[in-house]
């Protein structure tokens, strides 16, 4: 799943420490959230969401080949 946590946390001049925190995860959550190699719960995603004030949509979105072809 590819994300926009990076971006949207460094436009707020964030750490990963500082999201962590406000999310109540560890910052390696946050690392490997970001850097793909873990998707969140749809709770923390929720949570992301809420605290960046956006869809999950606008976060999180599937990879290519993630799509489910009918």
């Amino acid at each position: 799943m590819r994300n926009r946590l990076r971006v949207l946390r460094a436009e707020r001049d964030w750490s990963q420490a500082d999201l962590a925190a406000r999310l109540h995860v560890s910052r390696q959550t946050v690392n490997a959230i970001e850097t793909g190699k873990y998707d969140p719960s749809l709770p923390l995603a929720f949570s992301i969401a809420r605290l960046f004030e956006r869809p999950i949509e606008a976060i999180f979105e599937p990879a290519a080949d993630e799509f489910v072809k009918p």
